[in-house]
C-alpha cells in the first residue's frame, strides 16, 4: 500500500504550478472489461480521448420524477436542517448540496447501485468498486452560485488520500441541464495533465470548500492554457441523462439566474483497490460524509 511518502501526485505545500503527466490509464479494463460498460467504441473512445462521455435516456421519464420527487424531500425535510450531510449557500442559506443521500434513501442507493451504472465503473476501473462520495447537487432558480473550475482528483488525493487515479463521477441529470441554467462545463484532454495547486490546505478547509472552494483550485494561467489546449465542452442534457467523467477531468459550472432550477445526483466510484489511506497533506481526513473512509464496502 502507498503511504504519503510515495506521493505520485504531490500538490499544494505552498508550491508553484507544476503540469505533471498522468501516471494511470484512463480506461483501466481490456478489451473484454470495457464490453462490459455496455458502452459503445464511440463512446468508450470519447471517455478515454476527452475524459468524460454524455449518455443520454439513460433512465426514463417515470424513474427520474421518483428520483425528482425524493431529492426534493431530502431537501425540504426538515429533520436534515441541522445535518451535516446538507452544505448551504453562503449568501442566503439556500440547499447547496446533501452529502451521501445513498445512506439516506433507499431509491437513491438503488439508483447509485444500479446495474446500469455499476457495469460502466466497474468496466471502466477493471475492479470491484465503492461509493467514495455521493451527494444531490442543487442549482436553484435565480441565486444558485457556481462550482468553479477543479480537478476532484486534486482534492480527493491531497485532503482524502485517494492514491491513484482509478475513480469515475457520474452526475444523473433529474432537470434539464442547458445553457442558462449552470450545466456542467468540461475541459476535453485535461484528464492528461495532474495541475498542482498553490497555498497549503487549510484547517477544516471542507467546511468552506463545500460551500466555495478557494484552495485546490487550479490558477488562472493553467486554466488559460488547458483551455486554449481543449477548449471547453457544456453538457447540455435532458433529465435521466448520465455524465460519465474522469476523476482528474477539470470541470466547472456557471451560476444560474434563470428560473429554472438545476439538481443532479451525483456519484464517485472508486476502485476497490484504490481505496483511501492517510492524506497527502498535514490536515486529518475530511469526515465520513464526504468521503467514505470506515464504510467501504463493494456495491
Amino acid at each position: 500500500m502507498l503511504t504519503p511518502r510515495d506521493d505520485l501526485y504531490p500538490s499544494r505545500f505552498g508550491k508553484q504550478t507544476q503540469y505533471l503527466p498522468r501516471q494511470d490509464p484512463v480506461i483501466h479494463g481490456d478489451a473484454q472489461q470495457r464490453a462490459l460498460t455496455g458502452l459503445s467504441a464511440e463512446q468508450l473512445a470519447s471517455f478515454d480521448n476527452d475524459g468524460f462521455v454524455i449518455l443520454h435516456s439513460v433512465f426514463n421519464n417515470d424513474e427520474v420524477l421518483a428520483l425528482r420527487a425524493e431529492s426534493d424531500r431530502l431537501r425540504q425535510d426538515p429533520a436534515m436542517r441541522s445535518s451535516k450531510e446538507v452544505i448551504r449557500e453562503p449568501h442566503d442559506g439556500a440547499v447547496r448540496s446533501v452529502f451521501r443521500p445513498h445512506t439516506l434513501s433507499d431509491l437513491v442507493a438503488n439508483t447509485v447501485g444500479d446495474k446500469r451504472l455499476k457495469d460502466i465503473a466497474q468496466g471502466l476501473l477493471n475492479d470491484e468498486v465503492y461509493i467514495h462520495q455521493s451527494r444531490l447537487n442543487y442549482k436553484p432558480g435565480f441565486r444558485g452560485t457556481e462550482f468553479y473550475w477543479h480537478s476532484d482528483f486534486e482534492t480527493w488525493h491531497v485532503e482524502d488520500g485517494m492514491p491513484r487515479m482509478r475513480a469515475v463521477s457520474m452526475s444523473i441529470t433529474l432537470t434539464d441541464n442547458h445553457a442558462n441554467n449552470g450545466s456542467l462545463l468540461l475541459i476535453p484532454g485535461s484528464h492528461q495533465t495532474y495541475v498542482t495547486c498553490t497555498g497549503e490546505t487549510p484547517e477544516n478547509h471542507f467546511e468552506k470548500s463545500l460551500r466555495k472552494q478557494e484552495y485546490g483550485v487550479p490558477s488562472d494561467e493553467a486554466l488559460s492554457r488547458l483551455i486554449q489546449e481543449g477548449g471547453i465542452v457544456r453538457a447540455e442534457c435532458a433529465p435521466g441523462s448520465v455524465i460519465v467523467f474522469d476523476c482528474n477531468t477539470v470541470h466547472g459550472s456557471n451560476s444560474n439566474i434563470t428560473p429554472d432550477a438545476r439538481a443532479n445526483i451525483f456519484v464517485v466510484y472508486n476502485a476497490m483497490t484504490n481505496a483511501v489511506i492517510d492524506p497527502f497533506c498535514t490536515q486529518p481526513p475530511r469526515p465520513e460524509h464526504v468521503c467514505t473512509r470506515e464504510d467501504i464496502v463493494a456495491i
